[in-house]
């Protein structure tokens, strides 16, 4: 399915692969897809995102995190965090993984993504059963007790302008694929959960 948003070149086709999904998915093993988590900061989303992709990778599968500050130090170094800029943040996220799920990897990503039209927009680029929004929920009292990075303190001294959850919203998910109590559960425990959700549905193999 391509992006709703049509492009302002003009003279230019849509070209599609000579490989189809389904090749893609019997070479590997596995089906492909995306893992969205979203959640406030300090939440474990990119602590997570990167456990499971261990766990996946020790599995034998394919899969491959797109994290929000890593982006932001390439593909995504124009922007800012307007909400305008938010959203074209996460467009291009949106963009990226679907690239990566057609070349046939899970990819995890690791977004606050607060706005729910924004990621239902990315939802839209794909097939049913390709997008899991996986809702990392974790109180604000627990995030801003962990603050591994010092943003809530610098947000309430007014150093950063328009943070999440302290001076921009957080809209969370109303119907998440998967919801994960970060404040409740272990990392084992939490990556477990997910891991065991995608063997249930058979996007990667049951083990032993």
């Amino acid at each position: 399915m391509k992006s709703k948003v049509q492009p302002q070149a003009t003279n230019i086709t849509w070209h599609n692969a000579g490989i189809s999904p389904t090749q893609r998915h019997d070479l590997n093993g596995h089906k492909s897809c995306v893992i969205w988590f979203t959640g406030l900061s300090g939440s474990g989303k990119s602590t997570l995102a990167n456990r499971l992709d261990a766990a996946l990778h020790a599995l034998k599968v394919r899969s491959y995190v797109l994290d929000g500050d890593n982006l932001r130090h390439g593909l995504n170094r124009d922007l800012g965090f307007s909400p305008e800029d938010r959203r074209e943040n996460i467009r291009r996220v949106g963009e990226a993984a679907k690239l990566l799920a057609d070349a046939g990897l899970i990819v995890i990503t690791a977004f606050i993504s607060p706005y729910r039209s924004d990621r239902n927009d990315v939802r839209s680029l794909f097939q049913p059963g390709e997008f899991f929004e996986t809702w990392i929920d974790c109180s604000l009292e627990a995030c801003r007790r962990r603050d591994p990075k010092g943003l809530y303190k610098k947000a309430d001294a007014g150093e950063i302008a328009d943070f999440t959850g302290v001076s921009a919203p957080y809209e969370a998910p109303l119907n998440p694929e998967i919801t994960i109590r970060s404040d409740q559960l272990s990392e084992d425990e939490a990556v477990g959960e997910v891991v065991a959700w995608l063997q249930e549905r058979k996007i990667i193999t049951q083990t032993d």
